[in-house]
């Protein structure tokens, strides 16, 4: 019981840690932090296959593969929102000047 109460303890302090850091982010930084959370989605996602393999019985492969299944659509998400904004930045190419009629 002390060990479920220490998790859950630990799961509401990283929410409201994370509420607090994300909320705090300029928008001027967002795509740099993109990116960062994209490498650690990427772990999050190695992380989870290792839960499917190491706990034993269905709750275990469950947990694992809904795990995996999250943390791809996450990075991939993450990839559409950094290759959207910094397409924001790109130079637009310039536009043929059409001949005036008289």
């Amino acid at each position: 019981m002390t060990e479920l109460l220490l998790g859950a303890y630990i799961f509401m302090l990283t929410i409201w840690v994370g509420n607090e850091v994300i909320s705090k982010v300029p928008t001027t930084l967002h795509t740099p932090l993109m990116s960062g959370a994209n490498a650690i989605h990427g772990i999050i996602v190695v992380g989870a296959m290792f839960v499917a393999t190491a706990v034993p019985g269905p709750l275990g492969t469950v947990l694992g593969f809904l795990g995996v299944v999250l943390g791809t659509v996450n990075v991939v998400g993450g990839f559409v929102v950094t290759d959207r904004m910094l397409q924001m930045f790109r130079a637009r190419p310039a536009r043929a000047k059409t001949p005036e009629k008289k």
